[in-house]
Formats: structure tokens, C-alpha cells, sequence
């Protein structure tokens, strides 16, 4: 019986978009997480296997707005939401207000994997993750802001991929917007808003204002506009496109789209000036900031 010919792994990065040009160690830090999530899918891992990959290493940094570098809530606590979604049977997990937890999307795996729920918050989160030795992290006291500090220095992370079986996968991670309320949530967990995969159709993470997204459902709109036939450049300008128009009167909007097909086809869309992501499949890997606004 012949063998079932494998497809070309791909998997696509981001951190983020905004006003601010990306630093150079971010761009560096970016490349490592797409080599890493790469190689993965390389050797036959699955789509699931490298977006974990990936996001856990721009958690780690410090360097992005997740994990290591979340942002904090107007009580001086850093409160982290992440999720993972699975393609192949829409499996997904998600957290949200997680504390003390350095690498919050693999707390989501944990959720999709080991329990029969998808969201789970809080303090409850928190200890899931610790039975399943999720790394802990004690986050310092918030810095004062100074005048020479980046306003805009740091970006949800996210990361979508294709695997050898044809089979996609999306994760985000963030640690919310600055001056938020204690409590609040934005789309990073939120599966159809934030993040979205269906072999169907594709993977997306979005990144950019989380209540504007939210009510737009913008990950599963462009999975759905995809699904009917659109390619990811077209889906997600018109998802884009509708959100401001219905939120904000083309006003504003600020958002960022990663978006990956079945068939590996791709498209990153902001916008904000700048978003920094990276892109890796056969033959090809590249890092930079996109200035090409919808």
C-alpha cells in the first residue's frame, strides 16, 4: 500500500502589533521561537506541539507582553490569559487571570487535554497548573514608568501551524493592555475571538485591542470566510475592515491578524504600523516587522 505523502509543515510567529517599532532582541527572540516550533513540526510533531513551543519561549523572555513580560493590572498584579486550539477536533483549553504562572498557554493544554472543560479562571487555574508542574514564576513589584521607558514596548504573542498530516493549530498569550481594570479578560482566551483552528478552514491568533476583537469574533469570522472559499489575505481584510466598521466607524480599531490555511497559504494583516512576526516552511524562514497597514 503506498505511503500517504506528507505535506510541508509551515508555522507562522508573531508578537504583537503596535506603534513601536520591534527591538532588535525582540526580533532575535521571535526567530528562535519560529526555528524551535519548526523543528518540531519537522520531525513529525503535531501543529498542537509547535505552537506551544513557540508562544512557551516568547512567555519566557520578558521580552513581549506574556509571561515573563505581562503587563499589570491597576492592583499591581499580573494576571495572564493564554489558549491552544486543536484543529483536527476543535479540541481547546484556555486560562485566564492566571497568577504566578510563568508559561500560561501550556496551563491551556493542560485544560484541552485533561479536563472536559475549555475555560478555566483564576485561582482555580492557577492550581490545576501546579498539579501539572506548570512552571511558577513570582513577578516583581510593577517598575514606575519613566520618561525614557517604551510605552508600547511589548505585544501579545501568538503562533499558528501546519503539520505534516495537514492537520492546524493556533495558541495566544497575552498579559492584557496596560491601565486595566483588576479582573479583566480580553480575547487572548477566548476561543473565536482571540484564537481559532479548524482543519477546515485554518489556524488564526489575533492580536491588538481584545474588547474590540471579542465583539467583532474575529478569529472565527475569518475561519468561517476562509471555510467559504476566501483566501487568508481577503478574510482577513474584510473581517478587519467590518470590525471597524461597526465598532468604530473606520475611526480606529487597532488589531492583527495571523492567519494560516489548510493548504499552507498565509497572511499577517494590522492595522497598527507596525507587527513583528516571523514565518518558517521549506526553504524559507522570515523575521521582521510588517509595515502594511489594511
Amino acid at each position: 500500500m503506498p505511503r500517504r505523502r506528507l505535506i510541508q509543515p509551515v508555522i507562522l510567529v508573531h508578537g504583537g502589533c503596535g506603534v513601536r517599532r520591534p527591538t532588535a532582541e525582540q526580533k532575535r527572540i521571535l526567530q528562535q521561537a519560529v526555528q524551535a516550533g519548526y523543528v518540531l513540526l519537522d520531525r513529525g510533531a503535531s501543529a498542537v506541539d509547535a505552537v506551544e513551543a513557540a508562544v512557551v519561549i516568547l512567555e519566557r523572555s520578558g521580552e513581549f507582553n506574556a509571561g515573563k513580560g505581562a503587563k499589570r493590572q491597576q492592583d499591581g498584579v499580573a494576571r495572564l490569559d493564554a489558549s491552544i486550539m486543536d484543529g483536527r477536533d476543535l479540541s481547546a483549553g484556555a486560562v485566564a487571570g492566571i497568577e504566578g504562572i510563568l508559561t500560561p498557554v501550556r496551563a491551556a493544554r493542560v485544560v484541552m487535554e485533561t479536563t472536559p472543560h475549555v475555560l478555566m479562571i483564576g485561582e482555580s487555574a492557577r492550581k490545576l497548573a501546579r498539579r501539572f508542574k506548570i512552571e511558577a514564576y513570582r513577578f516583581p513589584p510593577a517598575a514606575k514608568r519613566t520618561r525614557a521607558e517604551p510605552l508600547a514596548k511589548l505585544g501579545t504573542v501568538g503562533a499558528v501551524a501546519l503539520d505534516q498530516h495537514g492537520h492546524v493549530a493556533a495558541a495566544t498569550s497575552t498579559g492584557g493592555i496596560g491601565s486595566m481594570l483588576p479582573g479583566r479578560v480580553g480575547d487572548s482566551p477566548l476561543i473565536g475571538a482571540g484564537t481559532y483552528a479548524d482543519d477546515r478552514s485554518g489556524a488564526v491568533s489575533m492580536t491588538g485591542e481584545g474588547e474590540a476583537i471579542i465583539r467583532a469574533g474575529l478569529a472565527r469570522e475569518i475561519c468561517l470566510l476562509m471555510e467559504q472559499g476566501l483566501s487568508p489575505l481577503a478574510a482577513g481584510r474584510r473581517a478587519l475592515k467590518r470590525m471597524r466598521q461597526r465598532i468604530y466607524g473606520y475611526a480606529g480599531g487597532h488589531a492583527g491578524a495571523m492567519i494560516l490555511s489548510p493548504s499552507g497559504a498565509h497572511a499577517i494583516l494590522h492595522t497598527t504600523p507596525f507587527m513583528i512576526a516571523g514565518i518558517r516552511l521549506v526553504g524559507l524562514i522570515k523575521i521582521g516587522a510588517s509595515h502594511t497597514s489594511t
